[in-house]
């Protein structure tokens, strides 16, 4: 088949047209190759074999253009950050996904379509499920908290409390049923999410939205200000800097490694079961930000203590780890652990790391937009 994959010079993007090549599928990106992801121009993991198109997803006439005579979409641009540009998320994330699904319909492409496949996010869950230690056992109620107020972050209040009685609640895993997306990332995403599973159904185009966790390894950017833990760590660790811990390190997260995201990725493309749902794909394993920052050191060989400054991300859920079992039922199980990502990951780093000044442009970025404040003395 012939394959568009929008955002396809990225992380996600590129691992996945690597792998549909492999299966004989003809592959067409189109990437703008944003500056901020990518600094120095076309990355060269790309395949040659790959028919590249540079253009905005955005842009009517490129998306035109990269839809001729293709048989299935993985639509992967999209805008990702802890920046206060709110309207460029759903520009880029939501009317994207619209204008796609306009097109297609539009030039009579949604008829012949094998299938569309959109990269949603955990974050469209927000913060996910929690229950009371003690008060579940009377009343049996989930609950599904909002965002942490910036009082409670700046007071160093990290933990959800039951609303009731007080005491600290308890995560749970979070399925698909799960959508209270808590910031403009989140909301977008969960836009895509709805765009496509509905405009799917309603025009006849095989459509599925993959809820990605936090995914890790080799081509993840090491560019953008907020990309999460793995490059926080490793690109400290490198630099021989000592990094930032959030809050107490003691979040939960759900990490998942780029091969299993793939395989996800290949799974859906031709089971029809898949179709009109949304999947989850994450690591099957929680891990604290502590916990991964040891594994880090020790797989590294590189030690140096955390800084603890009380430190905070506005915006950040407090714990979240996805529930994979619809995506399971299809055959799928994550067969990489996170040690596994954070080797792939540091060999990628040793490669051709980045400037040194890149994680202080970062920080102090997100300090000036308030994305990172500190709370007070214990």
């Amino acid at each position: 088949m012939q394959i568009l994959i929008t955002g396809g010079a990225g992380f996600i993007g590129s691992h996945t047209a690597d792998a549909l090549l492999a299966a004989g599928h003809r592959v067409r990106v189109l990437d703008n190759l944003q500056q901020r992801v990518h600094p120095r121009g076309m990355p060269d993991y790309l395949d040659d074999d790959i028919e590249f198109i540079h253009g905005d997803v955005r842009d009517r006439d490129a998306l035109q253009q990269a839809l001729v005579d293709i048989d299935v979409v993985y639509h992967f641009a999209a805008y990702q950050d802890y920046l206060t540009d709110f309207s460029t998320f759903f520009q880029v994330n939501s009317v994207s996904t619209a204008l796609l699904y306009e097109l297609l319909v539009a030039s009579g492409l949604a008829g012949r379509m094998h299938k569309v496949i959109v990269a949603s996010s955990q974050a469209v869950m927000g913060e996910g499920r929690y229950r009371c230690p003690d008060c579940f056992n009377r009343s049996h109620d989930y609950l599904y908290p909002a965002i942490r107020r910036l009082d409670q972050l700046l007071a160093g209040q990290w933990d959800h409390c039951c609303p009731d009685c007080g005491l600290p609640l308890v995560w749970e895993l979070s399925d698909e049923t799960v959508s209270r997306p808590c910031n403009p990332y989140a909301m977008s995403k969960f836009s895509q999410e709805q765009i496509a599973i509905e405009l799917g159904k309603r025009h006849g185009i095989p459509s599925v939205a993959m809820r990605y966790s936090i995914v890790q390894g080799p081509r993840q950017s090491f560019y953008n200000a907020y990309s999460g833990a793995m490059r926080i760590f490793a690109l400290a660790l490198h630099f021989g800097r000592r990094p930032v811990i959030y809050e107490d390190g003691c979040q939960a997260r759900d990490f998942v490694h780029i091969a299993d995201v793939v395989a996800a990725n290949l799974l859906v493309l031709d089971d029809p079961a898949a179709n009109y749902h949304v999947f989850n794909v994450g690591g099957g394993a929680p891990w604290t930000i502590n916990d991964f920052y040891d594994a880090m050191q020790s797989l590294t060989h590189v030690h140096l203590p955390a800084r603890r400054e009380r430190s905070f991300r506005f915006g950040d859920t407090r714990h979240i780890v996805s529930d994979t079992r619809r995506l399971q039922k299809l055959g799928w199980q994550p067969r990489h652990d996170v040690r596994r990502a954070i080797v792939d990951y540091w060999q990628y780093l040793k490669s051709g790391a980045p400037a040194r000044d890149l994680l202080d442009q970062a920080e102090k970025q997100m300090k000036t937009t308030q994305v990172v404040q500190s709370a007070g003395k214990a």
